[in-house]
This record gives structure tokens, C-alpha cells and sequence, in this order.
């Protein structure tokens, strides 16, 4: 019997597989830099809450370096903080998603019909659906309340919108995929052969067509990272005084004429994650092509 080792490895995409090239190892190596700031960052700095009106908007210095903000609070301190925020969000706005729409997308696309039918109909239901109005609605059902999956207050409402619009893009790529491997000789084979669907799906048919969704899903996070940055520009997405790079350019731009690295920085963090998760996903793109 093989081992559970060996069937784990049976599933594994083939994109996940593939050697990145020089811009996918750079990408790599930026994201890399992200998520070490993530785990190790916040035990470097001071509290990134701790205020200090006395020395309000200081410039950057060798005890400030990027400065403080208008209630004294250290802006470098606040920037790496939010890293761990962005980034938790934005991988799991990504994988949720990805979980639900490989589930629909798949038994959609394998077993046509009626199923098909629904799925579809009801992914077009929900791309209709004005997001704006979904997420003021949960975020008012939902409230700041702290929730599972480690999310901090005000997370969980935008990852349960999330959870809902973004199953869709990933539900289409694998039904499309799907449509066209399995009918496949090496899918009849494994039918004529006994095998159950689940374990055709799981096994022969998913690590097949999954791999142009994971690079799809690189890119996502980027996306989930910045829509999440817009959403607390707008006051809607992360309370205060928890860090967030979006709600830090908001608080920011009032003084954009005298304290521009208040907006500057958690721009260029913002534009940093996305560059190397584009690279990412470009490298695992043309890799595949060849």
C-alpha cells in the first residue's frame, strides 16, 4: 500500500512543481522579506499603539524612523505591524475562497447537468450582487467583534464578503479546466476501472487542472491585500488604532504637504507586496507555457 506521504504527493499541482525563474525568484525573495517581518517584526519594535503627544508628527530620526503620526504613535512600529495584518488577511481571502470555489467548480464541471446548471446560476447570482452592499450589510451584522481563524476585530466581516464574491473567479477556472480533461483516455481508464468519482476527482482529475488557478491565486492575495488597504481608506475595513496600511494612508494624507512618508511608506508596501506576488505569478505562468 502506499504511503500517505505518497498520496499527498499525487496531489500536488503541477504548478506547484515548477522552478521559478530569475523574476519568480526575485518576487519570491520579496514575499520572503514580508512574511520574516510577519512572524519576527513586531517582537523589534515598540508598541505600535503606544501614543506620544508630546512628540506628535516628528520627523524621521534614529529613535523614529519613519516618524510618528498625529497621536505620537511610531509610524515604523505601525508599518510593521500592519505587515502581520495585511498579510494574514490577504492569504486567507485567498485560500477560503479558493477552498470553496475548487469544491463547486469541480462537481459543477465533472458531473455537467443539473449540478452544473445551479452552480453556474448561482455564480452569476452572486456577480450581480452589489459587493458594496454585501459587505455594509455583513459588516453591520457581524460588528468589530474578534473571530476564529486567529482574524482581528473588523476582519471577519470583510473575509466573510470575500468568502462570498470570491469563490466565483476560482469555481470557473476549475469547471473549465475540468471540461476539458475528463474526458480524457486516462479518465476513462479510471472509470472503467472501478474507481468512485471523489477518487477520480481528487486524484486524476483536480492535479490536472488546478495548476493555471494557482497562479491565479498568487495574484490574488495581492488583490485581497489591496482591497482591504482601500476598504480601511474608506473608514469601513480595520478599526483604529489597529495598524493597516490602508487606514494609514487615510490618516495620513491630511499632512501629505509637510509628513508625506506618512502616506509614502504604507504605499510603498503596499506596491512592494503586489510587484512580488505579480513576479510570483508571472514565473509560475511562463513556466507552465513551456
Amino acid at each position: 500500500m502506499r504511503s500517505y506521504a505518497g498520496r499527498l504527493g499525487s496531489l500536488l499541482p503541477r504548478a506547484t512543481r515548477l522552478k521559478l525563474d530569475r523574476k519568480g525568484k526575485f518576487g519570491a525573495a520579496i514575499l520572503g522579506a514580508y512574511v520574516l517581518v510577519a512572524f519576527v517584526g513586531l517582537y523589534l519594535v515598540r508598541d505600535p499603539v503606544q501614543q506620544d503627544l508630546v512628540h506628535r508628527l516628528a520627523g524621521p530620526s534614529w529613535h523614529h524612523w519613519l516618524g510618528t503620526d498625529s497621536l505620537g504613535r511610531d509610524m515604523f512600529s505601525r508599518l510593521i505591524a500592519a505587515t502581520r495584518t495585511d498579510l494574514r488577511f490577504g492569504f486567507l481571502a485567498m485560500l477560503i475562497p479558493l477552498a470553496i470555489g475548487t469544491v463547486l467548480g469541480a462537481v459543477a464541471g465533472y458531473l455537467g447537468g443539473i449540478a452544473d446548471s445551479v452552480i453556474m446560476r448561482l455564480a452569476d447570482l452572486v456577480q450581480s450582487f452589489p459587493v458594496i452592499l454585501l459587505f455594509l450589510g455583513v459588516a453591520a451584522a457581524a460588528g468589530t467583534t474578534d473571530s476564529f481563524l486567529l482574524l482581528g476585530p473588523g476582519e471577519l466581516p470583510i473575509m466573510i464578503v470575500f468568502a462570498l464574491v470570491g469563490w466565483v473567479v476560482y469555481a470557473r477556472l476549475i469547471r473549465s479546466e475540468i471540461l476539458r480533461v475528463r474526458n480524457m483516455d486516462y479518465i476513462d481508464a479510471a472509470r472503467g476501472g472501478g474507481l468512485s468519482t471523489p477518487r477520480i476527482i481528487v486524484r486524476h482529475i483536480l492535479p490536472n487542472a488546478i495548476p493555471q488557478t494557482v497562479v491565479y491565486a498568487v495574484v490574488d492575495v495581492g488583490l485581497a491585500v489591496l482591497s482591504l488597504a482601500s476598504i480601511s481608506y474608506l473608514g469601513l475595513g480595520i478599526p483604529a488604532p489597529n495598524p493597516e496600511w490602508g487606514a494609514m494612508i487615510n490618516d495620513g494624507q491630511i499632512y501629505l504637504a509637510q509628513q508625506w512618508w506618512l502616506v509614502v511608506a504604507p504605499g510603498i508596501a503596499i506596491a512592494g507586496l503586489g510587484i512580488a506576488l505579480a513576479l510570483i505569478g508571472d514565473g509560475l505562468d511562463d513556466e507552465m507555457r513551456r
